[in-house]
């Protein structure tokens, strides 16, 4: 595990193309799952997120091949559900955070999440949040081992269709 770089904008789209649908209920269309990747995932899109100061990305590999990654967007949340929620500021969001299925299991997302919430302190922030799809019971677990609470619920555009998300908090 260490930190992206800009030469990793290409891995990070395939990684986040085989796992960003495995994440979706199960009502979510094929097409809104390829609209959603072909606006928000690409390599292009890595690249800017790469190049903005307010973002670490952190790239899990497994030999050569990248098997996970998170991304933290330090700053006030600009939703006006999450920002109601949360209790603690100065707050950072866990935007991302996926592993391949093949490499669950393996400790690789709990090395995410610690190298994520360092650079979350190393910011400034005294607390991380995320959106979860209230669907999503097996990431939900995740969270929940790793400090995270139920603070409060957003929505989130896929395609054309919102789905309601967990808000979820850990207090440093």
């Amino acid at each position: 595990m260490r930190p992206a770089s800009a030469a990793d904008s290409a891995a990070l789209a395939v990684v986040a193309a085989a796992t960003f649908p495995l994440a979706c209920p199960p009502h979510t269309t094929d097409e809104a799952k390829a609209a959603h990747i072909a606006t928000h995932l690409t390599p292009a899109r890595f690249d800017d997120y790469l190049a903005d100061p307010a973002r670490d990305l952190f790239l899990a590999e497994s030999g050569d091949e990248a098997v996970g990654y998170t991304m933290l967007i330090a700053g006030e949340p600009t939703d006006p559900d999450v920002a109601a929620s949360l209790t603690t500021r100065p707050t950072a969001e866990l935007s991302k955070c996926y592993v391949l299925p093949g490499h669950h299991g393996a400790g690789i997302a709990s090395a995410l999440m610690t190298a994520t919430l360092e650079a979350a302190r190393a910011r400034g922030a005294a607390a991380v949040w995320l959106g979860v799809n209230e669907e999503n019971a097996k990431a939900q677990r995740f969270y929940d081992k790793s400090g995270f609470t139920r603070v409060g619920r957003k929505r989130f555009l896929v395609g054309d269709r919102y789905e309601d998300d967990f808000v979820m908090e850990r207090v440093f």
